[in-house]
């Protein structure tokens, strides 16, 4: 276990609730006030915090005796370089793996759960017990490798934004947005609460929820027994994303036919928008890293190049 590796493993972290809390209120003191105030447990946030810092702690020690390590908070991913050859080691929840493989190219990812008693982690399958064995065997090629499919927004002024899960497109209060939507050679304008695009991994997450929600009022309003789910998961690498438009509202102006849909490899989603201010695209849910989405702005929305690499 002690022979030295060539390459470079970049533990990628997080702020736990406590730390944010801190952030906010200044002392732990403030921020335990303002957590009992409301009526909840504060040692479940100081339990979590502790937890966290101990694991992020060993897994550092433990990887620093064979090879060279950078530990990098999540909000330095959009500048940080990455060499070719890095490994990185993301220690949190789903979210974090997320985010992180949309700054990546290629780079093999380890996803490690802090706290298995505390978060079930799909793409999180390591721990702190197995980390060192796993990354062993990564550089040894005897671990399998699941390729994840990016999604990607373009903007005609050029700006783009990658998504590991879902985007979502619409007003930023989450209000009515008005837009035309473009899709297999047909147009049509909408009114809705916006549009959640899908990736295969990010299938079993927002637009799950869309789908169940869907089918709930169609049982009630139709007193039918409709089930929509799916046969089988779909694939991380499916070769196709899927969008939904949410709360379509029908109208003189506005339609309904485009609501729903596969968008194939060799085919894109195109969305116009007509909202004066306030309209946004942001991906796996970061409404804090978003573009605008304004009167004139068009979107293309389809499969990235970039693919993500989970080691599993």
């Amino acid at each position: 276990m002690t022979k030295l590796i060539d390459n470079k493993i970049v533990i990628v972290k997080r702020k736990t609730r406590l730390d944010d809390l801190i952030g906010r209120y200044n002392t732990i003191g403030q921020a335990r006030f303002y957590i009992e105030h409301l009526g909840a447990r504060f040692d479940d946030y100081e339990l979590e915090h502790a937890k966290y810092y101990q694991s992020l702690s060993k897994i550092r020690t433990d990887i620093s005796s064979f090879a060279k390590t950078h530990v990098l908070d999540r909000g330095y991913l959009p500048n940080f370089i990455f060499a070719p050859n890095d490994i990185v080691v993301v220690v949190g929840q789903d979210g974090l793996v997320a985010n992180t493989l949309k700054y990546l190219n290629g780079q093999l990812t380890i996803g490690v759960n802090p706290d298995p008693e505390r978060w079930d982690g799909v793409l999180l399958p390591f721990d702190t017990t197995n980390i060192v064995d796993v990354i062993h065997e990564v550089i040894a090629g005897r671990r399998s490798i699941k390729t994840v499919t990016l999604a990607m927004v373009s903007l005609q002024n050029g700006q783009r934004l990658l998504a590991v899960n879902d985007f979502f497109i619409g007003h930023k209060s989450h209000s009515s947005a008005r837009y035309s939507i473009t899709f297999a050679n047909k147009t049509e304008q909408q009114s809705s609460s916006g549009i959640i695009v899908s990736t295969g991994l990010g299938s079993s997450g927002w637009l799950k929820s869309v789908l169940a929600g869907a089918s709930g009022i169609v049982n009630t309003v139709s007193n039918s027994n409709l089930k929509i789910k799916q046969k089988r998961p779909t694939p991380w690498d499916a070769n196709y994303l899927t969008f939904s438009v949410r709360e379509p509202f029908p109208s003189k102006t506005t339609g309904t036919d485009l609501v729903f849909g596969k968008v194939p490899a060799d085919s894109a989603l195109t969305i116009s928008s007509m909202m004066g201010e306030n309209g946004v695209i942001f991906s796996d849910g970061i409404e804090n890293d978003f573009l605008d989405f304004n009167s004139g702005t068009i979107a293309r929305i389809s499969l990235s190049e970039m693919k993500g690499r989970l080691v599993v």
